[in-house]
């Protein structure tokens, strides 16, 4: 059986996570947990949502990618795939635009993208305050040039990758499971 891992991509407040969640509960798929420099939100937990790292442990990983983003650093380690493998074939990790291309073009057919979009970016924002990000950080994210760059799907996907708009959460899992069943027996 091949291993395959389901990237889930697009802006912040998209619903990346809420889609990784689904395939986890749905599928079973164990998450590839990465590694960041940003502060743990409030119910975040280290080795569950994130290793979350120092500036100076961060470099001290073996990377598949990595971004600096709003700041801090974000990477998905070789390791962190490999122990997800062990656990199912099929994984779900959450990545920017840039991971979700870095993805593709080391992992080929292992990799199916799915990027997510809302239509109204101010669908995005009031998303992020919902979940409780912070508001500096959510004004600064917005503002961000990768902010900007994830609104969209990377040039380097098209084609490659599955694009849902993520309007209403019934309709999004009917289609998360329509592409499941592409790849998963």
């Amino acid at each position: 059986m091949k291993n395959r891992v389901f990237v889930i991509t697009g802006a912040a407040g998209s619903g990346k996570t809420t889609v990784r969640n689904y395939l986890h509960e749905r599928y079973g798929m164990p998450r590839v947990i990465t590694h960041t420099t940003r502060p743990a939100r409030e119910n975040e937990v280290n080795g569950v949502d994130y290793y979350f790292e120092t500036e100076t442990s961060f470099f001290k990983r073996h990377y598949l990618e990595s971004v600096t983003y709003a700041g801090h650093h974000y990477g998905s380690s070789y390791e962190g795939l490999q122990s997800a493998w062990h656990k199912n074939p099929d994984a779900t990790i959450v990545l920017d635009g840039a991971g979700a291309v870095t993805y593709k073009q080391k992992l080929g057919d292992q990799a199916v993208i799915i990027f997510l979009r809302v239509g109204n970016p101010d669908e995005l924002v009031r998303r992020m305050q919902t979940r409780g990000d912070d508001t500096t950080m959510v004004a600064k994210r917005v503002k961000s040039q990768e902010y900007a760059r994830d609104l969209q799907m990377p040039r380097q996907l098209v084609g490659k990758a599955y694009e849902i708009v993520n309007t209403d959460l019934a309709q999004t899992k009917a289609k998360i499971d329509q592409i499941v069943a592409k790849y998963v027996d």
